[in-house]
C-alpha cells in the first residue's frame, strides 16, 4: 500500500475514489464503504440502508465516467449484514460481486461462485499478477 486516506462517509469514499483515479495510472484503488455495514446494518436501519445505498448509487458516476478503457470497476462486499433480520450479526451467507468498465459485457450472469476467491483471481489476471490462490477468475466470462 503506497497511500492511505480516511473517509467522513461513504459519499466521501465515493469521491475520495473518484479523485484517486486522477492521479494513480496503474494499480489498485481499494475503497471501503463502511456505512452501510456499521451504521445501518449492524443497528438493524432498514430505512438508513436504503437511503444510503441510494446515495452512493447516485454518486457512483463520479467513478464510471472516469474509467479508462482497460480499468476494472469492482463492487463486492467482504460479507452481509441484513438490516431486516432480528440479529445485528453478519447475516448473509453470499456476496455480491458487480463488474463495470468499458472492456466489461454487460449483462453475464456469473452465478453463485463456489468461492469469494474468485473475485481475488479476477482482479489479479486483469493487473497481470500471477495467481496462486484458490478460486478461478472470471475475467474469460466478463471482457468483450
Amino acid at each position: 500500500m503506497t497511500r492511505g486516506v480516511h473517509t467522513h462517509d461513504d459519499l466521501d469514499g465515493v469521491a475520495q475514489t473518484a479523485a484517486a483515479m486522477a492521479v494513480v495510472a496503474r494499480g489498485i484503488i481499494f475503497t471501503n464503504l463502511v456505512d452501510l455495514d456499521s451504521k445501518y446494518g449492524h443497528r438493524n436501519d432498514p430505512a438508513g440502508y436504503a437511503h444510503d445505498l441510494e446515495a452512493i448509487d447516485g454518486a457512483l458516476p463520479q467513478v464510471r465516467d472516469r474509467l479508462r478503457p482497460d480499468d476494472l470497476l469492482v463492487i463486492t462486499a467482504d460479507h452481509g449484514n441484513d438490516p431486516t433480520t432480528g440479529s445485528t450479526d453478519h447475516s448473509r451467507e453470499y456476496v455480491p460481486a458487480l463488474f463495470a468498465g468499458p472492456a466489461v459485457r454487460g449483462g453475464v450472469d456469473l452465478g453463485v461462485r463456489p468461492t469469494f476467491a474468485d473475485v481475488g483471481a479476477t482482479v489479479a489476471e486483469a493487473l497481470d499478477v500471477p495467481w496462486q490462490g484458490p478460486g478461478t477468475s472470471m475475467l474469460p466470462l466478463i471482457v468483450k
